[in-house]
């Protein structure tokens, strides 16, 4: 009976697991509705600005403006966007694999690799490997808004602007839908602005104020919100892998849960027969 108490607390358990893992599903998806809406907010507008530099850009030329030069890229800085907490899947896992691969990869091509960690998944990745980190940045997807990105991009600017890095890349999980992220290394910094129609090229604009005013403006800006899309996107990506990963240990509880009671109703039922074999047995030593 010993064994039928053990398997009982095991049962148990496991839903209480179970009532754990599907409310977690359940906050996951909310907040991947939220994070979901604020994308699709920012996307029409970061369109439209990437379709205004890549007019103003296409009449001046790279030297016009320090984030459109291009140099040797000898000094590399990567932006790594992970997350603060786990019970993801793999998220953390393969974007810290991807960032430690493009720092390896880059680093023996004799490339001066800085790593810059938002997300304290990433930071204990490379501190346990031994990894330098240049920038740290905590607290971000605490109440993350476009302040938040702007500093960030701030900072990275700042560096490129010295000359303290000669490209800029940001690294991290590109949200495609609730099942599925994309895990990117892709260019920031110098700025390659979007192909446009060749037709708009030659056609007759008015700026005000001048180009260089506007370059001035529009290239911050598309960094700033170059970043804070990647955030979003990584956000969501976080949610949708949560809830994913969530789902996945919920039906896995189940399934244990229907082995763990047909294991009891065997033992219980292989105990319920031992007791009437010694009650039988009993009866027939007593007629003897």
């Amino acid at each position: 009976m010993a064994n039928l108490r053990d398997i009982r607390k095991r049962i148990g358990s496991v839903k209480d697991t179970q009532k754990i893992t599907r409310a977690m599903k359940m906050v996951a998806a909310a907040k991947l509705r939220k994070a979901q809406d604020n994308i699709t907010r920012l996307r029409p507008y970061a369109i439209k600005t990437a379709e205004v530099l890549g007019t103003v850009a296409a009449r001046v030329g790279e030297e016009e403006h320090p984030l459109l030069r291009r140099r040797d890229p000898e000094k590399i800085f990567v932006l790594v966007l992970t997350s603060d907490k786990g019970l993801c899947g793999s998220f953390n896992t393969n974007i810290n694999r991807k960032a430690h691969h493009f720092y390896n990869e880059h680093g023996e091509k004799g490339g001066d690799v800085q790593l810059a960690v938002v997300g304290k998944k990433g930071l204990s990745y490379f501190r346990h490997r031994q990894i330098p980190v240049a920038f740290e940045f905590k607290d971000v997807f605490e109440n993350l808004d476009f302040e938040k990105a702007g500093e960030i991009a701030r900072t990275i600017m700042g560096a490129y602007g010295k000359g303290d890095l000669d490209a800029a890349y940001l690294c991290y999980n590109e949200f495609k839908s609730a099942m599925r992220q994309e895990v990117v290394a892709e260019p920031l910094l110098p700025i390659v602005p979007r192909q446009i129609p060749d037709e708009w090229i030659g056609s007759e604009l008015i700026f005000e104020p001048d180009q260089a005013s506007l370059l001035d403006r529009l290239l911050p800006m598309y960094v700033e919100i170059e970043v804070y899309r990647a955030l979003l996107e990584s956000v969501a990506s976080e949610h949708g892998a949560r809830m994913t990963a969530m789902e996945n240990a919920t039906n896995n509880a189940a399934d244990m849960i229907s082995s763990l009671t047909l294991k009891y109703n065997k033992a219980r039922q292989a105990a319920i027969t031992r007791e009437l074999m010694d009650i039988v047995g009993g009866a027939e030593a007593l007629k003897g």
